[in-house]
């Protein structure tokens, strides 16, 4: 009885997604695949020399990857929609709208972009303009040119969150929304972006339930990374390794844990593969304290 109600038990717990980089070089699609259940992850990124010309390796990379559950998670955009040169702006969503076609190709759950900026040295920089209403427009503008020119069933088109740019709140994010109104349009989480002054991060957890309660039925895909404070008497958020930072990661764990789809959750930004390997066992040992789980004999 007692094995019997455990087997139960478990089976209730509803699985999450993590995953991020892997360090094997392979473009065996199966390798790739395996070498991220072998880390207990069970979503990826999509390969980065992929493209949508590469129609026999995307047949192979969604058959691979599905055979073993592990989900693609999202197709890297990483553009600037809203470059201030119009020649480079243009190339720039023709690209990211390639890269929304790839992910609708390979079923990944969403393409990921930020919206852009008026800065005209550094393509994510800031700028006054990037909190103006013209950067708002331009925006909605951009998201539907990218969706309409896809018009995907699967994959969706998110734009993250950033500490000096729209959208930069979880409120600023549910008028993007509105505004794009394309059921293709999605929300990746990432919630450090979010965290852009010193009262957010403190209490970092209430800001973390807002956006999951802004926007949790949106939601297609997460970031995990860690905030600290940097040297200085001006206010520095620097990035550092999960688990050694200020964010509440049992907060974000459980929000995720009840969204009514299986978000995958992406290491990023780190350094190298041990700095991976500390914030992927950091994120797992919390899930395993908080009684979840991520789906794998690992997690």
């Amino acid at each position: 009885m007692a094995g019997s109600a455990l087997l139960r038990a478990a089976a209730a717990v509803k699985s999450m997604r993590l995953g991020g980089p892997i360090f094997v070089r392979s473009t065996d699609p199966a390798a790739l695949a395996q070498a991220h259940l072998d880390l207990g992850y069970r979503a990826a990124y999509a390969p980065s020399d992929l493209t949508v010309k590469d129609t026999d390796r995307i047949a192979a990379t969604a058959k691979e990857f599905a055979s073993r559950d592990v989900v693609i998670a999202e197709v890297g955009a990483w553009k600037n929609m809203l470059d201030p040169d119009t020649e480079k702006r243009s190339q720039n969503i023709a690209y990211v709208t390639d890269r929304l076609a790839l992910a609708e190709l390979l079923g990944a759950r969403n393409c990921v972009d930020i919206a852009g900026s008026f800065n005209p040295a550094v393509w994510f920089g800031q700028d006054p303009k990037n909190l103006s209403k013209s950067f708002f427009d331009a925006t909605v503008e951009n998201c539907r040119k990218v969706i309409d020119g896809v018009n995907p069933k699967r994959a969706r088109f998110t734009i993250e969150m950033m500490p000096w740019s729209l959208p930069s709140t979880p409120d600023e994010y549910l008028a993007l929304i509105k505004a794009v109104d394309r059921k293709a349009f999605g929300v990746h989480l990432d919630v450090c972006n979010t965290m852009s002054s010193p009262s957010r991060l403190y209490n970092n957890a209430a800001v973390i339930h807002e956006c999951f309660a802004k926007l949790g039925q949106w939601i297609v895909s997460c970031h995990a990374k860690d905030l600290q404070w940097g040297p200085g008497y001006q206010v520095n958020i620097q990035e550092v390794i999960p688990g050694t930072g200020l964010i509440d990661y049992k907060t974000y764990l459980r929000e995720l844990s009840q969204l009514p789809v299986d978000a995958p959750l992406m290491l990023e930004h780190l350094k190298n593969e041990a700095e991976y390997k500390q914030g992927r066992e950091f994120i797992q040992g919390v899930a395993r304290g908080s009684g979840l789980s991520f789906g794998t004999a690992i997690a």
